[in-house]
């Protein structure tokens, strides 16, 4: 039977793989991808690791319907692999949280493909001890938002880490200030280029992608 692992690598830095998805990497007949416009950052995370093996990337573009490329990739996962063989499917982050790995795991469990899925650090957990804050402490809550937030939901937590903040900004600032958050601006986690924000305006400047927002009120 043909198998597939869904790893995830964490937010950035290649320390953060855990064991077993190193030795999952090492063991494996075929690397898959996600593709990003010739620069996957899952291969520039893992190329240490990955450097000597069959590389494949599959394309599901940000923002895009990607319901047929699901299906097209598992296809040729299926059509690459004999067997017998297991390949590793890498994302970002953690497999089952906002990942493209969910989409296209549905797609190989429907081609009889065995899959199982490696957790991964997530960007909210190494943003929280970058920031040095917890997630949350005893009889608290936390609330994981991508894009925007639920200000009936604010109302009742204490920490909020909201992913992908590029587009909606001012409105999720908004919302937390009228909600008594102290809020902290990360792009990058992990990586190299990574930086915190504090002050309102730099945040609302700011236009990278790979960012997010943690709060916890104050």
């Amino acid at each position: 039977m043909k198998k597939i692992y869904g790893i995830g690598i964490g937010p950035g830095d290649a320390e953060l793989l855990t064991l077993k998805a190193y030795r999952l990497i090492e063991a494996s007949s075929c690397v898959f991808i996600p593709e990003n416009k010739g620069d996957s950052l899952a291969g520039r995370i893992t190329n240490e690791y990955i450097k000597d093996k069959r590389v494949i990337e599959l394309s599901f573009p940000m923002g895009a319907d990607n319901q047929e490329r699901y299906i097209q990739g598992a296809a040729l996962i299926n059509d690459t692999l004999k067997e017998g063989e297991s390949g590793v499917f890498l994302t970002l982050g953690d497999p089952m949280t906002y990942s493209t790995y969910a989409y296209l795991m549905r797609a190989l469990v429907d081609l009889k493909i065995d899959t199982e899925t490696v957790p991964g650090i997530t960007s909210y957990n190494a943003a929280a001890a970058l920031l040095g804050l917890p997630v949350a402490l005893r009889d608290e809550s936390f609330y994981l938002a991508d894009g925007d937030v639920s200000e009936d939901i604010l109302k009742k937590i204490d920490t909020v880490c909201i992913l992908k903040v590029s587009k909606n900004k001012q409105d999720i600032i908004s919302k937390l200030e009228r909600n008594g958050f102290h809020y902290y601006y990360v792009k990058r986690c992990t990586q190299e280029s990574q930086s915190v924000i504090t002050d309102k305006e730099g945040i609302l400047a700011d236009k990278d992608y790979m960012s997010l927002i943690f709060a916890r009120r104050s």
